[in-house]
């Protein structure tokens, strides 16, 4: 999630609130899945964007994640995003945006 990313984040925040929004990722490995996860719940973890000390506690999922897959239309989750899934490592994405949340549903 590049600096951009985070602005636009907190932009849609600032102009609607909390209450309607969710994250969905795109991350490509658990790592990165982690870190962007982190960054839109706890805010920024390396300081360097808008959302540094900005805590959003968004909800946050993978675009590969069930409760995602289920809610798109299966045409297009077929023609965006179905590859993607075969190439990575599902269950290590999904088992780091899981932690984040759960630590977001402990607060």
């Amino acid at each position: 999630m590049d600096l951009g990313e985070q602005e636009v984040i907190k932009q849609a925040v600032d102009a609607n609130g909390k209450k309607d929004l969710v994250v969905i990722l795109g991350s490509p490995s658990p790592e990165s899945a982690e870190l962007f996860a982190e960054t839109v719940v706890h805010g920024d973890p390396t300081w360097a964007g808008p959302l540094a000390g900005v805590p959003l506690g968004l909800p946050v999922y993978h675009v590969t994640e069930r409760e995602i897959k289920a809610a798109v239309d299966p045409e297009i989750y077929r023609d965006q995003v179905e590859l993607m899934e075969l190439a990575l490592d599902t269950e290590a994405i999904w088992q780091s945006v899981a932690d984040i949340r759960q630590r977001l549903l402990k607060e």
